[in-house]
């Protein structure tokens, strides 16, 4: 089974600009992220989706530096641009889903999607829709397939913004199956949508490391746990 991996990013965020390259600890945020997600054993090619705004030059520009292929599409269409990066980087099997505002992703976590996705033959599987993980582990993995079919099928412009909603609105159409663990920690924000999510990202950073680059979930809980409570 051959398995794309699609990143989506972006500048123009509303709330945090720019956020997918800002600093931490030297590097912008995407590769650091990206340096995470190498470790998966089973996120195959390794890409980026960004769109062709001028504003995402740097995006490009910095990817090509680090190896990642890059596809260009629109901005705000965002499912579209998920259909040109399958059709320049495939023929795959299956599609995997990444946002690039999660630097504290857990390749381990991303690896139990897939494997359940493969190993149960699902159309579409998550661990975003009936949530138990923090907001930050999200993977999104489907069949790579149905991917221009339902972007035939839809023009809602939430469907089109957030890629995936098509499959789980219509569970009479698919196959879905989630990753669920019995301790629920849905309200947790390991994501890095505001200011205050990038300073606990760049608190996990100077904590973990430089003792340990490839730190893991415990080790952020233990981070969490001090500077939260």
């Amino acid at each position: 089974m051959t398995i794309l991996t699609i990143i989506q990013a972006r500048m123009t965020s509303s709330r945090l600009p720019g956020k997918v390259m800002k600093p931490v600890l030297g590097e912008p945020m995407l590769g650091r992220q990206i340096e995470r997600l190498r470790r998966s054993r089973r996120l195959g090619l390794l890409t980026v989706a960004t769109s062709s705004d001028a504003s995402d030059d740097v995006v490009t520009d910095y990817c090509a530096g680090l190896g990642v292929p890059v596809h260009r599409g629109s901005l705000q269409d965002v499912l579209g641009r998920y259909v040109g990066a399958l059709e320049a980087f495939g023929p795959a099997d299956h599609v995997v889903r990444l946002t690039a505002d999660c630097p504290l992703a857990d390749w381990t976590v991303i690896d139990e999607v897939i494997a359940l996705h493969l190993d149960s033959g699902a159309d579409y599987t998550s661990n975003t829709v009936d949530r138990s993980f923090p907001k930050g582990l999200d993977a999104e993995v489907f069949r790579a397939e149905l991917l221009p079919a339902i972007a035939c099928a839809t023009s809602d412009p939430y469907d089109r913004e957030h890629v995936t909603p098509f499959f789980y609105r219509n569970p009479d159409r698919f196959r879905i199956e989630q990753l669920v663990r019995a301790e629920r920690h849905d309200a947790v924000r390991w994501t890095v949508d505001t200011p205050d999510d990038f300073a606990f990202t760049i608190a996990v950073y100077e904590a973990l490391y430089p003792g340990k680059p490839a730190f893991d979930s415990d080790d952020i809980w233990a981070v969490e746990h001090a500077l939260r409570g």
